[in-house]
């Protein structure tokens, strides 16, 4: 009985857990697109061009009070690059370039003003959006050297990073797509540091508990939890961006038979 109840315990608390984290952190993207411009993923297959030719915007959002400090620049260029691969993958969408994104801020009413300007300027009538936010929070918890015994007293830091995209068609002025991707990953490290056989080390929790990375340096070891956190969350966009293409044709397939 009391091993049921503490699986039982340990399932509801995952949940709990997870349940949580998705709402963490808060999404950022209305202050980048209007929701009154989306047209719905129905009328993505519809555009014309095969795949659309667009441009990619990674917005690095830490403006929310509780964001935590998002990816050093070049780690931010690697995401850009992998997002550029995996978009053109997943939907009929050929990322032409990787545009800067210094100039683009939060808006009143998500005023996309900006993104418009932004295609004229490099001739594109699309663009694909993807704004990068994360929250953190650090707590003590106490380590231990072997994983059993020798308690050492540290810090445990969670990371939860989101990435929101936006398909927009700059011609008509609409959103015609959209999707996120979660991630979440934990750091530990002792108090004192020099203890590098065993930390300090960042978890996939709760997906991958027993999956332990060693970052290269005690001092980098922050930088090294957001880009795994963020590595997770943009495998799951592209799975979500996947999924809805393969959803959206067969709908089409579906509606086609009816007709027929």
């Amino acid at each position: 009985m009391g091993g049921i109840l503490k699986t039982s315990s340990m399932v509801l608390t995952a949940a709990v857990l997870a349940a949580c984290a998705a709402a963490i952190p808060p999404t950022r993207m209305a202050d980048y697109v209007s929701a009154d411009r989306r047209i719905g993923d129905e009328a993505f297959p519809q555009t014309d061009q095969r795949p659309l030719q667009a441009g990619l915007v990674l917005v690095s959002d830490t403006s929310d009070p509780g964001a935590a400090p998002n990816l050093p620049d070049e780690a931010l260029i690697r995401l850009g690059e992998t997002l550029k691969q995996d978009i053109g993958r997943s939907i009929p969408v050929a990322i032409k370039e990787i545009l800067p994104a210094d100039r683009i801020r939060p808006r009143p009413n998500g005023d996309w003003s900006q993104f418009a300007e932004l295609g004229r300027e490099r001739g594109l009538d699309y663009l694909a959006v993807v704004v990068v936010s994360s929250t953190e929070q650090e707590y003590p918890v106490t380590l231990f050297l072997g994983w059993t015994t020798h308690a050492q007293p540290g810090f445990r830091r969670d990371n939860w990073s989101l990435l929101e995209f936006a398909l927009l068609d700059l011609k008509n002025n609409k959103s015609l797509m959209h999707a996120e991707g979660r991630g979440w990953a934990t750091l530990d490290r002792p108090t004192a540091p020099g203890i590098n056989q065993w930390y300090p080390v960042v978890y996939l929790r709760p997906q991958d508990p027993e999956r332990r990375i060693w970052p290269p340096t005690y001092e980098g070891a922050p930088n090294t939890l957001r880009v795994v956190s963020f590595d997770q969350a943009e495998k799951r966009l592209a799975l979500k961006l996947q999924n809805s293409w393969l959803g959206q044709l067969e709908a089409d397939a579906a509606a086609r038979r009816r007709a027929s």
